[in-house]
């Protein structure tokens, strides 16, 4: 199954993920992260199956989150609530963000990319 790989064209990070994928002959299909963010039921399901906190899988470095000050909401805001606004603009989302449905990345960590998506 092909992966889905959730970016931003003019991210340097995205854009080197996406180069590492092509070098691994990794098949995935891009899907723009802002003009087609994930649905929360689709963010709720990678959150679950990544092991990860949610709070990672904010763009903590973006301007939006800086906007929106949502340091100091995140550690007192609930599941549901912190769900709903990552569904709410795909700019607040980490990226990239790559899931074969299973497994999932958050970022780019060519160590990580290797042993998750490598087998």
């Amino acid at each position: 199954m092909a992966l889905s790989f959730y970016w931003y064209p003019k991210c340097g990070t995205c854009r080197k993920a996406k180069k590492w994928l092509e070098e691994h002959q990794v098949a995935f299909e891009e899907i723009h992260i802002v003009e087609n963010p994930p649905s929360k039921e689709q963010l709720k399901e990678m959150y679950q199956n990544s092991g990860l906190e949610l709070k990672k899988f904010f763009n903590t470095s973006g301007q939006k989150y800086r906007e929106l000050g949502l340091k100091d909401k995140i550690g007192s805001a609930s599941e549901d609530e912190l769900l709903d606004l990552l569904a709410s603009d795909g700019m607040l989302i980490k990226r990239p963000l790559t899931t074969d449905g299973n497994k999932v990345t958050v970022g780019f960590n060519e160590a990580n990319f290797e042993a998750t998506w490598t087998n």
